[in-house]
């Protein structure tokens, strides 16, 4: 599936899923309930609210996706990437000019 044509909440278990948590975990993780999560998550609530993407974009874990949650776009250059660009789920990414962890 395109980047454009996710949901808010398509996009949501995406980055759930890449960092290898559960529903529960995730939920936790950012005080979500589970019930409202996997709302989210399969669509049956249209609108993802702001507090909810404030919450994922704010958690240090998962600051990485804020930009391409937020816009579809990635910016790998400032540690900006989707969850298909994080093949080590929880770990950074390393940056490919010197080999250093980015995050």
């Amino acid at each position: 599936m395109s980047t454009l044509s996710m949901s808010v909440g398509e996009k949501i278990r995406a980055i759930r899923e890449a960092e290898s948590l559960t529903r529960e975990e995730f939920g936790v993780l950012l005080d979500i309930p589970i019930g409202t999560l996997k709302r989210y998550e399969t669509n049956r609530i249209g609108s993802v609210g702001g507090d909810v993407l404030m919450k994922i974009a704010q958690h240090p874990q998962f600051t990485k996706y804020t930009m391409w949650l937020m816009t579809g776009n990635i910016a790998p250059e400032v540690d900006q990437i989707s969850p298909a660009l994080s093949p080590d789920g929880q770990n950074s990414i390393s940056s490919p000019q010197n080999g250093q962890k980015a995050g």
